[in-house]
């Protein structure tokens, strides 16, 4: 074994042992009827302490391999620790603060160590990957080098306890009887944290890596792994161009479809997801069938679950990109969207409100809302919901809004909107707002 090798294999047995200790002090118990214990997966994959009487390797090229065995298993161990810090689940809520933290800490320690003392051949398999060497920090490199290494186990753990489609007669239970699921729970949160340790420009390059063990991970049934899955595509998003998607962008496109009617947990990511990928695959072909089906499949989902709080909120959050590359094409969804908005508008949450208000705004902006039944309908909403401001507590920002908006209908639509407004301007509750309309109309003719 080289000098090198042996500089780090000591260091994973000190950093282990630490782990090891913090981690055999820390209470966990593992779910009721489960057969599966979180605690018994990390603690193999850090490295003990070699006994007295084999303190060293014999130097040859078994051991190298024990080695780099020794370096995967344990930024394994350290992903799955450090994952928890963004994690809400019982998997691994159990993990402190502190021990995420240390996990951080021991895995940064032994990427610099790792860059000093094997350099010239982590240079060589981080070229092979196309990656300029030099523009990685050190404590980035290791955990580039291992991703052709780490993925396809990953990929593996996690699709053991997935269900065959091909086999009808294949449920929930035949696939957890192949494996637990919560081994695939591990290894989609190591994925997701393997996956998120790397940022533009160097995650592009490996895309024919990382998307098909993410692939993989939407396809699971389990809302847990589908969401790690999620909130890595999501990254991937951010930090990659379309180009660099190549072959996989029809694929990526139809599982956002197949998994938009996820559970209420992890609507939020999928949403988020599918805003991300579809804006950045399609962005200059707005009549893109991928932006209909998207578009349809959730508001099919949004028109099923009106009142479902979380679920308006993440979409209105998350819309404004994929409105705005579609552009004048929203005037095709216009009979789907307005209805939703128009009860969205009277909704029991004040963020409900404002969010609805703003995409309102949004939707003006972009298209002008010409050929639309919709106008009289809105400013009576809009009306009634002036009148409603008055018992919420986000009042003054709601009713600046609603006055904004009403601006904006006069500009676009003059007569239409003049017709639609009269009946409302000798309301004594809407005087304000007549006035404040009144105002900008003078201000408007002046200029």
């Amino acid at each position: 074994m080289s000098d090198s090798l042996s500089t780090i294999y000591h260091l994973i047995v000190q950093l282990s042992e630490s782990l090891r200790e913090s981690l055999l002090k820390t209470p966990y118990t593992p779910p009721e009827g489960s057969n599966f214990s979180v605690k018994s997966v990390l603690q193999p994959l850090l490295l003990h302490k070699p006994s007295p009487q084999n303190p060293n390797f014999g130097g040859d090229d078994d051991d190298d391999d024990q080695i780099r065995s020794s370096i995967i298993n344990f930024c394994l161990a350290c992903a799955l620790i450090s994952s928890s810090q963004s994690s809400t689940h019982d998997l691994l809520s159990w993990i402190p603060k502190h021990l995420s933290a240390a996990a951080d800490s021991a895995f940064r320690q032994l990427s610099v160590a790792y860059s000093v003392s094997c350099g010239e051949r982590s240079k060589k398999k981080i070229g092979e990957l196309g990656i300029n060497f030099g523009l990685l920090p050190d404590e980035k490199r290791l955990v580039v080098e291992l991703v052709p290494e780490v993925l396809p186990l990953l990929k593996d753990a996690i699709k053991q306890s997935s269900i065959d489609k091909s086999d009808e007669c294949n449920e929930f239970s035949a696939a957890t009887a192949r494996m637990p699921v919560g081994f695939a729970m591990v290894a989609a949160n190591q994925f997701r944290w393997f996956v998120t340790q790397i940022d533009y420009p160097h995650l592009g390059k490996l895309c024919p890596l990382v998307i098909p063990c993410g692939l993989t991970a939407l396809d699971h049934w389990s809302p847990e792994v589908k969401g790690q899955g999620m909130i890595s595509f999501i990254h991937i998003g951010k930090n990659v161009n379309a180009a660099e998607l190549g072959w996989f962008e029809d694929v990526i496109l139809d599982a956002c479809c197949q998994n938009i009617a996820s559970s209420d947990e992890i609507w939020h990511f999928v949403v988020e997801m599918s805003v991300l990928l579809v804006t950045c695959i399609q962005r200059s072909n707005p009549r893109s069938l991928w932006f209909e089906r998207i578009l349809n499949e959730m508001l099919s989902h949004l028109e099923r679950h009106p009142r479902n709080k979380e679920r308006r909120v993440a979409w209105l959050l998350h819309i404004e990109p994929l409105f705005n590359s579609l552009g004048l094409v929203l005037l095709a969804h216009f009979r789907r969207i307005f209805p939703l908005f128009f009860q969205w508008m009277h909704a029991d949450d004040d963020e409900t409100v404002l969010l609805v208000l703003k995409r309102v705004q949004t939707v003006m902006r972009l298209t002008w809302i010409r050929n639309t039944p919709h106008v009289e309908r809105l400013v009576d909403e809009l009306a009634a919901l002036y009148k409603e401001a008055a018992l919420r507590r986000s009042r003054g920002d709601i009713r600046k809004l609603v006055s904004e908006i009403l601006v904006q209908l006069r500009w676009c639509k003059g007569l239409q909107f003049e017709a639609a407004y009269d009946k409302h301007k000798d309301d004594p509750n809407l005087a304000n707002m007549v006035l404040f309309l009144n105002e900008r109309n003078t201000d408007t003719v002046v200029q």
